[in-house]
């Protein structure tokens, strides 16, 4: 037997069953209120939080969050049971039985030489599952970010062959579509200008796929780029922002960058 039948993991049946205390008639009000639809922000919240500490290398805060994820999903999970619906056992047997078929090299008999293949094998094992899925498109999030949903677009129809001939016409296509907002811009059409814009976000979440660039993690480096170029700016400056004329703003972003430079 691969695993051990007898393993037993009590804090993790104890949080259980505190988590079954506090939805209980004489447990804590909070709790009892929760539906799953409340407890979406917090479930997005701890998610991103735990994020952070991955990106942060903070392994002590990440145990932390990952336990604040936990607690999302264990309370879930309760709810469901006191709706009848499911239980957490129900989800961790689900679960398994998932990982299982999704790894035939592992389980079963079958053979691979790569983690690309590995991944191929997952997306047809999938698609077996998920029969009801009829369009290439069917299974993505609505609720994730748009930059990563058009990630995800994007991969699902390369996959069935939709794909630029080369990276130059795709390049092509991004300077088009520059052309096209700055032809709505001249009209002033905001609703115009706004899907323009969307047509280039779009295109440019392709060129870093086509690339292999994670387009979200790209834009997270950028983000945190400038945020510490902007906090040395605020670390330099030598009267308030709002009396700095446009030239002073660039010296001043140009000087941040060189002392940041230093401390790399």
């Amino acid at each position: 037997m691969w695993y051990n039948q007898d393993m037993k993991y009590p804090n993790l049946e104890k949080l259980v069953d505190i988590i079954a205390v506090l939805r209980s008639e004489n447990g804590c009000p909070w709790d009892r209120e929760q539906t799953h639809k409340s407890l979406r922000p917090n479930m997005l919240e701890e998610a991103y939080e735990a994020v952070d500490a991955i990106d942060d290398g903070d392994v002590a805060n990440l145990r932390e969050e990952l336990g604040d994820v936990l607690l999302q999903v264990v309370l879930h999970a309760q709810i469901a049971k006191d709706n009848n619906e499911f239980d957490i056992e129900d989800v961790a047997k689900e679960l398994s039985e998932k990982l299982i078929h999704r790894h035939p090299h592992v389980f079963g008999n079958d053979k691979v030489s790569s983690s690309d293949d590995v991944l191929d094998k997952w997306d047809k094992l999938k698609k077996e599952e998920k029969k009801y899925r009829k369009s290439v498109l069917d299974g993505i999030s609505k609720s994730q970010s748009a930059l990563m949903s058009a990630q995800k677009i994007s991969k699902k129809v390369v996959k069935v062959g939709f794909e630029w001939d080369s990276v130059e016409s795709l390049k092509e296509c991004i300077k088009s579509e520059y052309k096209e907002f700055e032809d709505a811009a001249t009209t002033g059409n905001h609703e115009s200008m706004e899907d323009e814009m969307g047509d280039i976000l779009f295109a440019t979440v392709n060129l870093a796929r086509w690339y292999k660039i994670d387009a979200e993690q790209a834009l997270l480096s950028a983000n945190k780029k400038f945020t510490r170029r902007f906090l040395k700016m605020e670390e330099m400056k030598t009267k308030p922002f709002e009396e700095y004329s446009y030239e002073e703003f660039n010296e001043l972003w140009k000087q941040a960058k060189i002392e940041l430079s230093k401390q790399n």
